[in-house]
């Protein structure tokens, strides 16, 4: 394991929230149970400026003595929060925790330990792990992320190959910086597969592990709906920046279709539910849904003319230096805030 000093940590865990109070409790709790040394890990956490008390849940809950503890805030969008964590994080690297995710206790550990022993990968993603008996639409799409996860065939719509979310990756802090960190202009979603598809094109490696994680899915169709019409709209921006990031023949519904009988039996072995082999009807929906968010993006003009707007707004930052008193201070920030109507919300 790397060797640490007083200017920084071995890991940096990046929370990113925004009105999650609701579930935010069992993320955390699941992080303060990490058998990774608290004394080298160091907690971001950047609110979307939530109104319902989620940071004082993570307040109350983060009773480990971690090395340090930070909070930011932003309601500019996702990119814009998870790059705050790359440019503020000392650690060697970063984890990301979302507030519906709960992580194995050996989670840290032995992402850490991958690393160090893969320095050629620059992000890593974990196992997603089955967590069903929640209605139809989310235990189709958990068995999803759970197949893929478990038999091996990470579902991608990149020319370019495997590309992991963020959530419960482990990113090479070297890797990610050297390719500018997530592009703040992106104020929906796809910011992570746009950096992992920048980090791949860099000559770094992109990896899944074994290692296990929890993460909650939609709980309706509209719901499901909702998220992958943000995705599209997210893959529309993308799409203009490199056409090769995304494959729109794969994001057809037919293709979606292909993909869950594909996913059919790996779901039925895993579970004996013949539910789940409505799975190529729930893929097609998602594309659909794709689809519509990325046509909706296309007709606004989201990303045909992307932009890097210069540094100009000022943010409050409230500093938590191992649990201890508030200090509450302003600083000038080093990436550019977004003067959206979008508002980031947490999945």
């Amino acid at each position: 394991m790397a060797t640490l000093d007083s200017q920084s940590f071995v890991v940096t865990v990046g929370i990113c929230v925004k009105n999650s109070a609701a579930i935010i409790k069992k993320a955390i709790d699941s992080l303060c149970h990490q058998t990774f040394p608290a004394k080298n890990t160091e907690i971001i956490v950047v609110d979307g400026k939530s109104k319902d008390g989620t940071l004082q849940i993570i307040k109350n809950s983060l009773k480990t003595e971690f090395s340090r503890v930070e909070f930011f805030q932003e309601n500019s969008g996702l990119g814009i929060a998870r790059q705050m964590v790359i440019q503020k994080a000392r650690g060697k690297y970063i984890i990301w925790l979302d507030a519906d995710m709960i992580l194995a206790s050996n989670y840290l550990k032995n992402q850490v330990a991958f690393m160090e022993q893969n320095p050629h990968v620059g992000i890593a993603g974990g196992t997603y792990t089955l967590h069903i008996g929640h209605g139809l639409a989310a235990d189709l799409e958990n068995i999803a992320y759970a197949v893929d996860s478990i038999f091996g065939r990470p579902g991608s719509a990149s020319k370019f190959g495997y590309l992991p979310g963020a959530e419960g990756a482990i990113y090479r802090v070297k890797a990610v910086r050297q390719v500018g960190g997530f592009d703040t202009c992106i104020n929906g979603a796809a910011e992570d597969t746009d950096l992992a598809y920048r980090v791949r094109k860099k000559g770094w490696h992109l990896a899944m592990t074994q290692e296990k994680f929890t993460e909650s899915t939609r709980a309706s169709w509209q719901t499901l709906w909702n998220q992958y019409s943000w995705y599209g709209r997210g893959g529309h921006y993308i799409f203009h920046k490199d056409s090769r990031s995304v494959n729109l023949l794969q994001m057809s519904p037919m293709a979606g279709f292909v993909a869950g009988i594909l996913r059919s039996p790996g779901a039925y072995l895993l579970t004996h539910n013949t539910s789940f082999l409505l799975l190529p009807f729930h893929y097609a929906y998602k594309r659909m849904a794709w689809l519509y968010g990325f046509y909706n993006a296309h007709l606004n003009g989201y990303g045909h003319n992307p932009t890097n707007p210069k540094p100009t707004a000022l943010q409050k930052t409230i500093t938590l230096d191992k649990i201890g008193a508030l200090k509450q201070k302003t600083a000038q920030t080093p990436y550019p805030i977004i003067n959206s109507p979008y508002v980031r919300h947490t999945f």
